[in-house]
């Protein structure tokens, strides 16, 4: 019998995790390397722990992906996804020496999204982010450059200055972050900051960037950016040193190759057992997919789903390749712990995003979620990385009210 193989797209929590419960099945079925192979496919060498790119600290937040994979016998294949044929059932990949073909048995696609970047005057030039690892540095670089240049001669009046366009989660936390240090100015075209937490934590969010003298403009766009700020759909023009972009995400763009209708942001539809409908020998978790976790809502973009995503998917993978029982993948809970910078954090329940915790409390949780429960296993210990592969939803973290 010949070689088969699995493929994942992605080393991101749901790609990681889909790999290595794949690995992990196929120790638990006693199917060896030689007859079931394991390949997962990135576009660097390393897992970014990407929600933690807002904070000013970004040394701890690349792992390397040898640490995770090596141990339990996952190939690992560096380079940009160009295309997929499902047809042929191969993906052609870029590797920095050109483009290789690799064939699969079963595919898991789990590249992730991206950053939305609209087609505004002057964006590409002058907005910041910190969707990538890549774009969080080249921000740190530039507030650096800005720090730097604040006492010499040249340097710009104004220069403290930050505009942050979009009060979702990663604004609302990259303001407070930045607020301690920086002049920083918070915009959304929604008539409320943080519109997506819910009325119950609105207030808290409210009150946590007025003590950290925060300015906010709700109810207005941006038309263009310059090197003096950004220019809103009202025509006045914001001033600013430093423009950061955090409006809007979106599926990888390479979800549009599935001849199947994606959801409003992109996303692949998938089955109970994290099977792309109406496409054979592919399944999809994490932000490229859209999962029902309970009867009434589908997953969110984020990696309280997308490890669980990958987790299922990596085992189910290796039932629908060898026939072995595959599991649901059901979630109970909803939770969200929302970063404040020095005011602590805010912890919500439920849907609804009910307000259970604030301050300091919250924020020991926070710091917890962060550094160490979406972490892989280190070290290289093999049996450690299996457990933590298992395919279980782990519950809610815990807080003190």
């Amino acid at each position: 019998m010949a070689k088969q193989r699995i493929v994942v797209l992605g080393g991101g929590f749901a790609g990681l995790w889909s790999a290595a419960g794949a690995s992990r099945r196929l120790d638990e079925l006693r199917i060896g390397t030689d007859d079931v192979s394991v390949t997962l496919v990135n576009r660097d060498a390393f897992h970014s722990i990407r929600v933690r790119n807002y904070e000013s600290n970004l040394a701890p937040t690349r792992v390397p992906l040898s640490e995770v994979l090596e141990p339990i016998g996952v190939e690992l294949a560096v380079g940009e996804v160009r295309s997929i044929d499902l047809r042929r059932q191969c993906v052609s990949v870029a590797d920095g020496s050109g483009e290789v073909s690799l064939p699969y048995d079963r595919l898991v696609m789990a590249l992730g999204s991206e950053l939305v970047r609209p087609a505004l005057p002057g964006f590409a030039e002058y907005a910041f982010d910190v969707d990538t690892y890549g774009g969080a540095m080249r921000l740190r670089a530039h507030l650096g450059r800005l720090v730097a240049a604040a006492t010499s001669p040249q340097g710009r009046d104004g220069w403290k200055r930050v505009l942050v366009v979009g009060a979702g989660l990663t604004g609302i936390e990259l303001t407070a972050e930045l607020a301690s240090e920086w002049e920083v100015t918070l915009t959304d075209h929604s008539d409320h900051i943080g519109s997506n937490m819910g009325p119950d934590a609105q207030p808290v969010i409210a009150e946590a960037l007025k003590a950290l003298g925060v300015q906010t403009r709700v109810g207005v766009g941006v038309a263009s950016f310059s090197t003096q700020g950004a220019t809103l759909t009202t025509g006045e023009t914001l001033a600013a040193a430093t423009v950061v972009w955090c409006a809007g995400m979106r599926a990888n763009p390479l979800t549009a190759l599935f001849p199947v209708e994606r959801d409003r942001w992109g996303r692949l539809p998938v089955d109970e057992f994290l099977r792309v409908k109406g496409i054979e020998h592919v399944f999809a978790a994490g932000d490229s997919a859209a999962a029902m976790v309970d009867p009434e809502h589908a997953s969110v973009m984020s990696c309280q789903h997308g490890r669980p995503m990958g987790r299922f998917a990596g085992h189910n993978v290796v039932g629908d390749l060898s026939g072995a029982p595959m599991l649901p993948l059901a979630i109970d809970w909803y939770v969200t712990v929302l970063d404040l910078g020095s005011l602590g954090a805010v912890y919500t329940e439920g849907w609804e995003r009910r307000v259970v915790a604030v301050g300091a409390a919250a924020k020991a949780t926070k710091r917890m979620i962060n550094g160490e429960r979406i972490y892989p296993p280190r070290g290289g210990d093999r049996r450690a990385i299996f457990d933590a592969a298992a395919p279980v939803v782990q519950r809610p973290p815990a807080y003190r009210a």
